[in-house]
């Protein structure tokens, strides 16, 4: 894709856009006159390619963290994968041209931006973003910033080292298809075990799961086997804890935090994908996209309304982004 000159990013573009709280079927608008977001100096302008859906998009839109939120109206958004267009002052990392990736904000529970990646350009820091590993297309690497990032995170915080192992609830979401991969892959772990419903199994065993689970027929908290590091993605810290070892750790990234577990918010790094590029690069690690997309940038709402209906396996892509 070639460099666009200064003169021809324009001054409006498309976006998705809601200007009330509530149910994304209700409040997304498509907009096509939104003002194209200023360039900080230690920002880059990106030509949005693709974007990912995650549910804290459409939690948000509920107005889950309305007291901490930037001001109506709001462009959702917080995967991409795009090209440079334009660089602050202060960039050191990135030109124009350079095919980037990366989770647009920060502090997503704390100081979300309030235009996000659900557009034809979206502005972010250089540090969250990482050049787009060369063996990736845009839709692969779309669906990848947040969930990777957010797996890679708690497995840290929950000390898995080489030796020790691991069980993961809701193996076949977005970030538990990478806990899988990164807990065997890149941490090591002795044995992966994992949580889905019964036609998901095979997808965890393909993932590296050692053992498969099926939470429709069995509960894993009645199990014998207890493990070193419990990471629980769907909010069930109250079993997890029974499935845990002595010494173990339970990290959560989701409802309410039974005594023992950890729950931890993502604060999101360019650095943590650049860690990551030689495992995605040699495909140990891969993107892993629900089969029902990519989803067509005017079927954005469509495609909230799937994931929201929790049947998504992996991550919900939105491709192309015009």
């Amino acid at each position: 894709m070639a460099a666009a000159s200064s003169d021809s990013i324009p001054s409006v573009n498309g976006a998705w856009v809601y200007s009330e709280y509530g149910k994304t079927a209700d409040v997304l608008k498509f907009d096509p006159t939104v003002a194209v977001p200023e360039v900080k100096e230690d920002q880059v302008l990106i030509k949005v390619v693709a974007a990912s859906l995650n549910p804290v998009d459409f939690k948000r839109a509920l107005g889950y963290f309305k007291d901490n939120d930037a001001p109506l109206p709001i462009v959702p958004g917080f995967d991409v994968a795009g090209v440079v267009v334009k660089i602050g002052s202060q960039v050191q990392k990135f030109k124009v041209g350079d095919e980037v990736y990366g989770e647009i904000t920060e502090k997503a529970w704390e100081n979300p931006k309030r235009f996000g990646t659900l557009a034809e350009y979206t502005a972010a820091e250089e540090r969250v973003l990482a050049l787009k590993p060369k063996n990736l297309n845009f839709i692969e690497a779309a669906s990848l910033p947040l969930a990777i990032e957010t797996a890679y995170e708690g497995l840290e915080r929950a000390e898995l080292s080489a030796g020790k192992s691991i069980l993961v609830l809701g193996g076949a979401g977005g970030v538990g298809t990478h806990v899988i991969q990164l807990a065997k892959h890149v941490f090591d772990a002795s044995k992966v075990a994992a949580t889905a419903s019964t036609k998901k199994l095979d997808l965890l065993r393909s993932l590296g799961a050692d053992l498969a689970i099926d939470y429709t027929r069995e509960n894993f908290e009645d199990m014998p086997e207890k493990y070193d590091v419990v990471y629980d993605t769907v909010g069930q810290t109250d079993k997890a804890v029974k499935a845990v070892r002595e010494s173990g750790k339970v990290v959560t990234i989701v409802g309410p935090v039974t005594p023992l577990a950890i729950r931890f918010k993502l604060t999101s790094k360019g650095s943590i994908l650049e860690k990551l590029k030689p495992y995605l690069e040699s495909g140990k690690v891969k993107p892993v996209l629900d089969p029902t997309g990519p989803y067509p940038f005017s079927k954005v709402v469509e495609a909230f309304g799937y994931l929201e209906s929790s049947r998504a396996t992996g991550k919900v892509v939105v491709y192309p982004i015009p």
